[in-house]
């Protein structure tokens, strides 16, 4: 038996959430926001504390600062028992920050790269990987360091026997680099959402996208937000929607999403089953600031599922 479910490659951050804005920024003015809160951010972060949190076993690779930012983000990850062994802290960089300004049901978002930038491929411990079942890695274009390797990550990952799955976010530069052609082939499940699934696959329509995705990925799975999910496996299309709940945050919601998808996906669950568990753990998210603070212990994310969703494991 693995010692490991999941590792997790990936950036490290924390983010300042900043809700109730009076009005948009403006250089040379000063605006007031009426809350805040300060948490464990970077989607890879928010991805392997939310697994750890519904059962899986999780351990990390990355990299952090010597400062008050890195501590918050060990801490928080050992709180929910993510296994912190292999997290690099170095002093030459300070730890990543992303201040989010959440304006109802969008928002903008300024992030500091620092520590993110450094992870290397040469740091990355084989032995360590290989205790694990599966390999994850989120914000591939955040992380300039590990990126132009990525595609060997993934690879040697899938030598060593791991399944494997790749969830690209945001590409700061809007560049959607071909590049990551060369790493689908080594990508088990691919998880954007419906605006970075076009764009990758320069498609005008989520289906197209779908459909172009579906012929290198095994399986594609593309977030529609609150419209749930669509997804494509060996020729099969399933669609799941979404739930209805009180939105507080949305931050960390499609990163929660992956979360559930590759737990429930993990236990064998077919694919609308692990849309299903993927949309209610992306719902759950967003009734709480901040990406983690929904997902604090298995037995409260139970009875929260059952409350809102009327759903009970078997």
């Amino acid at each position: 038996m693995k010692k490991l479910d999941v590792v997790v490659v990936g950036e490290l951050n924390v983010d300042l959430i900043l809700d109730q804005i009076q009005g948009f920024p403006e250089l040379g003015k000063e605006k007031i926001a009426t809350a805040m809160t300060l948490t464990l951010g970077s989607s890879s972060a928010i991805f392997a504390s939310n697994l750890s949190s519904l059962g899986a076993r999780v351990g990390f690779i990355g990299k952090l600062g010597v400062d008050v930012f890195g501590d918050l983000v060990l801490t928080s990850l050992k709180k929910r028992n993510v296994d912190i062994g292999q997290i690099i802290v170095q002093g030459a960089t300070g730890t990543g920050a992303t201040v989010a300004m959440n304006y109802d049901h969008q928002r903008a978002m300024l992030t500091y790269k620092g520590a993110m930038d450094e992870l290397r491929l040469a740091e990355v411990r084989w032995d360590y990987v290989q205790t694990a079942r599966h390999l994850h890695l989120s914000s591939y274009f955040l992380q300039s360091g590990i990126k132009p390797d990525c595609a060997a990550l993934f690879k040697r990952a899938k030598d060593l026997g791991l399944s494997t799955s790749l969830d690209t976010n945001w590409d700061p530069d809007e560049r959607w680099d071909p590049e990551l052609y060369e790493i689908f082939p080594y990508v088990d499940i691919f998880l954007p959402n419906e605006d970075e699934a076009m764009l990758i696959a320069t498609c005008k329509t989520v289906e197209a996208a779908l459909d172009k995705l579906a012929q290198h990925v095994k399986t594609v799975v593309i977030k529609l937000g609150k419209s749930g999910a669509l997804a494509k496996q060996q020729g099969k299309t399933c669609k799941s929607d979404g739930f209805k709940v009180a939105a507080v945050d949305a931050v960390g919601a499609g990163d929660s999403f992956d979360a559930g998808f590759i737990f429930k996906w993990l236990r064998g669950g077919d694919l609308n089953q692990c849309l299903h568990f993927g949309n209610m753990c992306g719902a759950l998210s967003v009734t709480k600031a901040g990406g983690t603070a929904a997902f604090q212990s298995r037995e409260q994310i139970a009875q929260d599922f059952e409350n809102y969703f009327g759903y009970k494991e078997k």
